[in-house]
């Protein structure tokens, strides 16, 4: 189980990795556009905005790759924080923008947490 939950908390890093990607350098793009259904406008008038959610998202991955390989006993307790953080951050942008932020976002790092739980 400790494996498994490790695997999984790299995925969720990877994921938010991916995500200050779409968000800091392709929001305004072709493929941003499609991901985030925006108007060519709509994302000109909001990308400074989104650039700096995608800076969060990259500091969500940071901690949790911070708490894969901090040695010792604090690196689950380090890699647990950081995966409250993106479950609570996927529920309420499930809430307020659309529900499939809450299956992308809370959902793999509940299962993370609950493998890190149980190990």
């Amino acid at each position: 189980m400790k494996i498994l939950g490790a695997v999984l908390v790299l995925f969720v890093a990877l994921e938010h990795l991916y995500f200050l990607y779409l968000e800091m350098f392709l929001w305004t793009k072709p493929k941003g556009l499609k991901i985030f259904g925006n108007t060519a406008q709509k994302a000109e008038d909001s990308k400074v905005l989104a650039a700096n959610q995608g800076l969060y998202n990259g500091f969500l991955a940071a901690g949790l790759i911070w708490g894969l390989t901090y040695p010792g006993a604090a690196g689950p307790h380090i890699q647990v924080f950081f995966l409250a953080c993106v479950v609570v951050a996927g529920i309420y942008g499930g809430m307020t923008v659309k529900p499939r932020i809450m299956y992308l976002q809370a959902g793999p790092a509940l299962l993370a947490l609950a493998a890190l739980l149980l190990a």
